[in-house]
């Protein structure tokens, strides 16, 4: 199996787990660091997750990896918050994040300027539409290099 067919089956299982326990699933990455690989589950839920939730979730999930034992490779797994400052990557990342203020680095200069900041007010397929405040920009995705959270005091 690839990482990615490690990551999709993984979240097969977590997330009826999840749901049970009112939380989010953010993302699952299989990744080599160093010499060690690492199977980690980013979650969440509104006003954020607690150790506990993460040791819950780790308690369960590692139960049904050891009675799967779907993943060749010796590996580590952790479950954690996706921190403040998250990548949008996949389609619900975006969906969650609707009215949640992002930072968007481009490409090229835009107006002159290659980072912004406002709120997340739409998305498709092709653009990312955000309030500056004063106006609205939509973006072309293909001109995204990074959107990502920002953090909000």
């Amino acid at each position: 199996m690839t990482a990615k067919e490690y990551e999709k089956k993984t979240e097969e299982f977590l997330t009826p787990i999840l749901e049970r326990k009112g939380l989010k699933l953010w993302d699952v990455v299989f990744e080599k660091e160093g010499k060690e690989y690492y199977l980690t589950a980013y979650i969440d839920k509104p006003g954020g997750v607690t150790v506990d939730d993460c040791e819950e979730v780790s308690r369960e999930m590692n139960e049904i990896l050891d009675r799967e034992d779907y993943i060749k490779e010796a590996y580590t797994f952790v479950v954690s918050s996706p921190g403040l400052d998250r990548p949008l990557k996949r389609e619900r990342d975006f969906i969650n994040s609707i009215g949640r203020s992002v930072e968007i680095k481009t490409y090229k200069a835009i107006d002159g300027m290659k980072e912004f900041t406002g709120v997340l007010k739409a998305f498709d397929k092709d653009t990312v539409t955000v309030d500056e405040g004063s106006s609205q920009r939509v973006f072309d995705r293909k001109d995204i290099s990074m959107i990502r959270l920002a953090f909000e005091i």
